[in-house]
């Protein structure tokens, strides 16, 4: 039985019950419910291996026969079909799609037959392991922020600067916490290093531009002026500028992808400010990676320092204005990134919690991992392709890293897919150490961050926030909220807002993971990522005894004001916020000499293709060292210096030992493979 369920992009408590739905994919012995949304005249697939050499004439563009004669000739009785791979053919990382089964998944389209009936005779095949409807997501909340106002910013700018010289960071008490920001009539609702603890692990990175995070999410205002210096750039593509421009220029199955992708519209022109909009991606972004020191707006997490470092953001849009999503563009979003560099998954959203109130909330998800497994076989493939496939075993990061808002749902259970026994689950706090009013906690739940609490903070409504025309209930509290960047067309042209949850917790956690991602990879040193979550759990810092003993916040203050008062039972949080409050710096100082040295990479390359490897990535000292290269085979492979960076050429297909040497006297063997694409199998 299909299992209905819900999606939030857990952004802030003015979005409550901003819920999106999604309708799971089915298993092969599953009945279909037709009650639930679906694309019509779409299904996935999952093919056997053992028909895996039928499939071979299915090549890019796909086909209007499968090769398999069960298959075709179930879609004899549907008017003209078109059968593609899921996951588009990407020759550079072709062999592990393959070892990872993913290959086999692909879109059945189709006319004139009902999907449900057409999914239900290919679940009696032999030859299919799974099939299921590309159900959809749909958007249902609000999605509302409050923007700071010309004159916060003006008396922001106005002040002595800080640790940076950003001039927002005196709000941002999530990041620097000297409890100095929420006092009023000798009541504070803000407590002293109640933040990530960043400032002292600044000391030791501020972030590094080869660590990548992919944030999946509405699109990322990529020209942001606090953002742009450090988004994600494809070298070796160009920016979408129209219609008629679109090329595939590297050969990933995806064209113009130049800062991400925008696979609601397929296309690399990322959006991030259509009708139905609520600047969430851009918001989740600036919490991990705004530039610091810049004079401008806000500081971030790991953002470098005055353009110098900063980890690079990639925006994966899986929302878009009032469209809504599909399971088949989010795993695709989840794979792209895995194998375009990310080590982390940021996503601000998931499943509402199988124990929240179907009253407030409709539809309870999924209870169970099992459940959720068995229904999601697809995302549940896709999440392990990133975690096992992500990252590199020659870069500072083996593998990646998937990290989840724990949902806003007042629930004693995070939704799915961040309550799966390997994710990253985030559940919110104020800024007095407290659990954030609307939190999911308990089981699932593996770390805190900061995530603002607005309804707890009800009684800072300072004129500063918002301006004169903005309702008194958008604005009420809103010092209590996370503040971020936005795009212009939410916040008054200043282009920062306020919002709270646990979608403003998870970027946190990721941004702190990337940091510590950069402190390794500046120390020349590889970790296995799940050697890195597991010291990001054990360095958290407890919570238990640091919130205070009573605490009472307004239900639904922004949508209705201070009308429904209530106190929160914090003795039902304990044990079930996770590891503690995510703590930066004691997991850089945890950090320090982990890991193994880094080697030079072994060379991957087609013929007649080129592959550039910058050096100094993998030596100490290696920004101001010069390098030599020598093959062995030379009619295998050639190599040229410009600028630091190494670019080799396959020649023809082989394999040949080559010999790197650096300035520094250091000497190291790796092996250039040159590879002829396997054409019949769709791999070119």
């Amino acid at each position: 039985m299909a299992l209905a369920t819900l999606l939030s992009m857990s952004s802030c408590l003015n979005d409550m019950g901003a819920d999106e739905q999604v309708r799971p994919e089915e298993g092969n012995d599953s009945v279909v419910n037709e009650a639930f949304e679906y694309v019509e005249g779409e299904l996935f697939v999952k093919f056997s291996p053992e028909v895996e050499s039928m499939l071979g004439q299915i090549g890019r563009s796909g086909a209007t026969r499968s090769g398999v004669p069960s298959v075709d000739e179930v879609l004899n009785i549907v008017d003209g079909y078109h059968i593609e791979r899921v996951f588009p053919v990407d020759s550079r990382n072709e062999e592990r799609t393959r070892k990872s089964g993913l290959h086999l998944w692909y879109i059945v389209k189709f006319k004139g037959e009902k999907a449900s009936e057409v999914a239900q005779k290919f679940s009696r095949l032999g030859e299919v392991q799974n099939v299921g409807l590309n159900y959809t997501i749909s958007r249902n909340y609000s999605g509302k922020s409050t923007p700071i106002s010309a004159d916060m910013l003006t008396r922001a700018e106005a002040k002595e600067a800080g640790k940076w010289n950003d001039p927002l960071l005196d709000y941002q008490w999530d990041l620097v916490n000297d409890g100095t920001l929420l006092v009023k009539d000798g009541i504070a609702k803000s407590v002293k290093d109640s933040d990530v603890q960043v400032e002292k692990a600044w000391e030791k990175t501020t972030g590094n531009k080869d660590i990548i995070v992919a944030v999946l999410d509405e699109g990322v205002w990529v020209e942001h002026p606090d953002l742009k210096a450090n988004m994600w750039v494809n070298e070796n593509e160009k920016a979408w500028t129209s219609k008629d421009d679109a090329a595939d220029n590297d050969g990933n199955g995806y064209s113009n992808d130049y800062n991400g992708y925008n696979f609601v519209d397929q296309t690399g022109k990322i959006n991030w400010a259509r009708t139905g909009d609520t600047g969430h991606g851009t918001h989740v972004a600036g919490v991990i990676a705004a530039v610091n020191n810049n004079g401008v707006g806000i500081s971030s997490i790991a953002g470098g320092n005055n353009g110098v470092g900063g980890v690079k953001i990639m925006s994966c849009q899986v929302f878009s204005g009032q469209q809504g999503s599909t399971a088949i563009q989010i795993v695709r979003a989840m794979k792209y990134a895995a194998d375009n560099g990310a080590v982390i998954l940021q996503c601000s959203w998931g499943y509402n919690s199988g124990a929240s109130n179907p009253y407030n909330y409709g539809q309870s998800g999924y209870t169970s991992q099992e459940q959720w497994e068995e229904a999601n076989p697809l995302q549940k493939e896709a999440m392990e392709y990133f975690i096992h496939q992500a990252g590199s075993p020659s870069g500072p990061i083996d593998g990646g890293i998937t990290v989840w808002a724990a949902g806003n749902e007042y629930a004693p259970m995070a939704g799915f897919p961040g309550a799966a026994d390997f994710a990253v689950s985030v559940a919110a706090i104020a800024a007095d150490f407290s659990p954030a009013s609307y939190t999911n906690y308990s089981t699932g739940v593996t770390i805190s961050a900061p995530g603002g609490d607005q309804e707890y903070c009800w009684e800072y409504d300072e004129s500063v926030i918002g301006d004169p025309n903005t309702p008194v209930e958008a604005a009420v509290g809103a010092l209590g909220g996370i503040l971020s960047t936005m795009p212009l067309e939410f916040t008054k042209n200043n282009g920062y807002g306020y919002m709270d949850g646990t979608s403003m917790a998870c970027p946190h956690v990721s941004g702190v993971l990337a940091l510590a991602a950069s402190h390794i990879a500046d120390q020349h040193r590889i970790v296995k990522a799940s050697q890195l979550q597991e010291l990001l759990h054990s360095t958290a810092t407890k919570l238990e005894n640091l919130w205070p003993a009573n605490k009472m916040y307004f239900v639904y203050l922004q949508s209705i004001g201070k009308y429904v008062p209530d106190k929160m039972n914090l003795s039902k949080y304990k044990g079930g916020m996770g590891s503690g409050l995510v703590n930066a710096t004691a997991l850089l100082n945890a950090l320090d000499g982990v890991g193994v040295p880094m080697t030079f990479p072994n060379v991957y390359v087609g013929v007649g293709e080129k592959a550039t490897v910058v050096p100094a990535r993998y030596f100490a000292g290696g920004e101001k060292m010069t390098y030599t290269v020598e093959i062995e085979k030379s009619d295998i492979a050639s190599c040229t210096e410009n600028g630091g960076k190494l670019t080799f050429e396959g020649l023809k297909a082989g394999s040949t030992k080559a010999t790197i040497r650096t300035s520094g006297g250091t000497t190291q063997e790796f092996l250039i493979t040159v590879r002829q694409g396997a054409g019949n199998l769709g791999w070119m």
